[in-house]
């Protein structure tokens, strides 16, 4: 094993992340009120600028603290270039695909990702959120389901909608966490490809790490089964859901994170958070360092 190409990084933005094994930490405290939640398109070409100049040649996952987070995970996918395109599989309780007209957030990264010419499809599994349901249809980007580059793996919300426009190709619901993740190894073996994966633990049920936000049902050996499934493809990752608080000095981002029914954090609960966080990192890691 390689330990440049495994030894992680952290982009340490929120001070959430715990000690991790040979890690290599950015310390970026300075970007948070600007990039956490959401920012402009010009803030995030400085940031991918910024990560240019900083990260070395080979690394392995990238830890980025709290799902407030997760756009980050675009300039990351979008500075690779293999020889061939790739597919990156997304865990996450939310689509990550909904319409955000002031740049890119949290909550609409998807859509980048799937725009970019060396990204052959994008898989968001363990969705149950009702973020893809009939209520919150027209808030989903169409165009990206249309086109197939992007399919949505959900449990418990009726997705009806999709097959009366003609979309039913993009949505793939489940009873159970079990029946997911089997039909999704199931395609891996017969789609083998290249990829980037993006684990959001909000995707995880409150047991296995407690976020704040709503969460989905996915547990440990499920993550494991959907890592094993990638093989030795791997060609990047990267881990989000931390815990962290913050106040934002500006007001239209506190009205931003209003809006999203996002729950406060308990700060009496904060290190009991932490640290079945940092327990579960490093399961995950270890599982992905075994398949890169």
């Amino acid at each position: 094993m390689n330990n440049l190409t495994t030894r992680p990084v952290v982009l340490d933005i929120d001070h959430s992340v715990g000690p991790l094994p040979g890690r290599l930490v950015l310390p970026l405290e300075h970007w948070q009120e600007s990039i956490r939640f959401g920012c402009s398109l010009p803030i995030m070409r400085r940031f991918r600028q910024m990560l240019d100049e900083l990260l070395p040649a080979q690394y392995g996952t990238v830890f980025m603290g709290s799902g407030d987070f997760h756009h980050l995970s675009w300039p990351l996918i979008a500075r690779l270039q293999p020889h061939s395109p790739f597919q990156v599989v997304v865990l996450d309780n939310h689509p990550d695909n909904m319409r955000f007209p002031f740049g890119v957030h949290c909550g609409s990264w998807v859509r980048k990702v799937a725009m970019l010419p060396q990204v052959e499809h994008v898989h968001v599994l363990g969705i149950t959120s009702a973020d893809i349901g009939g209520g919150h249809a027209w808030e989903n980007y169409l165009a990206p389901l249309w086109r197939k580059k992007l399919t949505y793996w959900s449990m418990g919300v009726d997705t009806g909608w999709s097959r009366r426009l003609g979309l039913g190709h993009a949505f793939k619901g489940f009873d159970t966490p079990d029946a997911l993740v089997d039909a999704f190894v199931e395609q891996q073996r017969e789609h083998a490809l290249a990829s980037y994966l993006s684990i959001d633990k909000d995707a995880f049920a409150p047991e296995v790490a407690h976020t704040n936000w709503d969460q989905g049902r996915l547990l440990r050996g499920h993550a494991r089964a959907l890592i094993d499934s990638l093989r030795h493809r791997l060609i990047g990752s990267d881990i989000n859901g931390e815990v962290s608080h913050y106040a934002y000095h500006s007001w239209w981002k506190r009205q931003l994170s209003a809006m999203d029914e996002q729950p406060a954090v308990d700060p009496a609960e904060l290190a009991g958070w932490q640290a079945q966080h940092h327990a579960l990192n490093l399961e995950l890691l270890e599982a992905i360092a075994a398949k890169s």
